[in-house]
């Protein structure tokens, strides 16, 4: 078994052709004003129009409305929407029930106690996404910093879990070994420039990621 790879933060058909020709088994779009990443739900749809149902589509939201989400879900059909807010486990059980669609919740991880903040979502959300906590941060994701992967290693959780956060070619490897992830996740790490992904990064990516054999 190899692991499951999401390429984060696709704004052009051509980047998520490249992401699915080498591999990628979920493709995720950011639905946040703020961030460089950020395209409209129309966008989306046109960007993805193409992909074959074994290639998951995620709508990337931040405390979103569900006005917001509404447009999200009808233009886009996302196959996830995660949540990368402040969202309580009731607020991702209502989206859970309103949409009938997969539900991620990303946990900001710096220390254990937030590793162990996952708990209270792991009956409500489909998988868990740990990410890095950066004070202060802009955006909630998206910064390439990475977290003490020895805080997930030997840990079980009831929902299935993706890594992420400051992952990127050089490391991926060792992260997985680390952490024992079974999925990652990576954005930034594989752009020239914020919001331009670079095509051969994203293909080494999900190489090195999916080198690594796992239980």
């Amino acid at each position: 078994m190899t692991t499951k790879v999401k390429i984060c933060g696709l704004k052009t058909e051509n980047e998520v052709k490249a992401a699915v020709e080498y591999g990628a088994d979920y493709i995720g779009v950011v639905f946040f004003h703020k961030s460089p990443r950020n395209i409209t739900a129309k966008q989306a749809f046109q960007i993805t129009k193409g992909l074959t149902k074994n290639v998951k589509k995620v709508a990337v939201v931040v405390d979103s409305t569900d006005a917001e989400l509404d447009n999200i879900v009808n233009e886009f059909k996302p196959d996830y929407i995660q949540c990368h807010g402040s969202e309580t486990s009731d607020r991702i059980k209502k989206i859970k029930d309103k949409y009938k669609t997969g539900v991620i919740k990303a946990i900001a991880v710096r220390c254990s106690d937030d590793v162990v903040k996952a708990m209270d979502y792991a009956d409500v959300a489909d998988m868990i996404l740990f990410d890095a906590k950066v004070p202060d941060a802009p955006l909630p994701g998206g910064n390439g910093l990475s977290f003490d992967w020895n805080l997930l290693k030997g840990r079980e959780f009831r929902s299935p879990w993706i890594l992420s956060g400051g992952l990127n070619v050089q490391n991926v490897q060792e992260a997985i070994k680390i952490s024992g992830a079974k999925e990652v996740d990576v954005s930034s790490s594989v752009e020239s420039e914020p919001g331009v992904k670079d095509i051969g990064l994203i293909q080494d990516f999900i190489k090195n990621a999916k080198a690594i054999k796992i239980k």
